[in-house]
């Protein structure tokens, strides 16, 4: 995802304009039910997308370093 420009209004980004492509805005509607157009100028939309991510991130990280405790205790 390429950031092309940011249009700022007094301390806020107002709109972000995205490159992106059909498949980028189908898995986006699938993991947070919005498309770019909307995630691009609504602020707490991008908020909630970008929590949404850090958990997702958070749990994986959980989720493999379950994984390989488990893998490692099984190979010694």
């Amino acid at each position: 995802m390429e950031l092309s420009k940011i249009v700022w209004r007094r301390f806020f980004i107002d709109r972000i304009e995205l490159n992106y492509t059909s498949d980028m805005e189908k898995a986006m509607h699938m993991s947070h039910g919005v498309g770019y157009e909307v995630y691009s100028r609504k602020h707490e939309v991008r908020m909630r997308v970008e929590k949404q991510r850090e958990r997702n991130y958070a749990e994986s990280k959980r989720v493999l370093a379950e994984i390989t405790s488990k893998l490692y205790s099984i190979t010694n």
